[in-house]
């Protein structure tokens, strides 16, 4: 497919276009999105993986010979070389999800962080503080996953490696993970699990 541009005129689901303004930011959709973002991205991870996201759902990845395996088997293999992952989500995560990570000891003992928070409406990812992704899709198959452009969400959203928007990103990120928005929420009687 060809690329477009910012601001010229409808594109295609699929296509890609550099924004205006800022360099080594781009805006993809269909299978652009889940390339960029996740094989090119989340499994080249060599230190961090932070995600937000509303709905947490199992979700799969192409493995040898066109196979299909859950993204948390790959997660419990890089978090045995080290790669640190943090995953912020509004509701239980799905049953699929809880069985894919109940069976991989790794995750479950420290090596997939997780925060549960109501009033998450996020979708990002930040991938060794180098690469970030703001959108409309959640961390699921139909969102980001390696489903057909046929079953697949309609997604939008920007990835780039530009400093400032990953910086703005982690910085949003941060103030999360340490709780600053539990103070003062007016949601509180229905956190599960408050930060602080």
């Amino acid at each position: 497919m060809a690329a477009s541009t910012c601001g010229a005129g409808r594109g295609r689901a699929g296509t890609e276009g550099r924004a205006s303004g800022l360099v080594g930011l781009e805006w993809l959709s269909g299978d652009a999105l889940h390339e960029r973002v996740i094989t090119n991205g989340v499994l080249r991870a060599e230190r961090s993986v932070w995600i937000a996201t509303a709905n947490l759902k199992d979700m799969y990845v192409a493995g040898p010979r066109r196979r299909y395996r859950p993204v948390l088997t790959e997660f419990a293999r890089m978090a045995e070389r080290g790669v640190q992952f943090r995953v912020i989500h509004a509701e239980v995560p799905s049953r699929a999800f809880r069985e894919s990570f109940d069976a991989l000891p790794g995750l479950v003992a420290g090596g997939l962080e997780l925060q549960i928070c109501p009033r998450s409406h996020w979708k990002m990812v930040i991938v060794d503080g180098t690469l970030g992704y703001t959108g409309s899709a959640n961390f699921t198959g139909a969102g980001l996953g390696a489903k057909s452009d046929g079953r697949r969400n309609l997604e939008f959203g920007a990835v780039g490696d530009d400093p400032a928007f990953v910086a703005r990103l982690e910085e949003e990120f941060d103030r999360f993970w340490i709780g600053e928005h539990c103070d003062g929420c007016g949601r509180r009687e229905v956190c599960p699990d408050p930060i602080r």
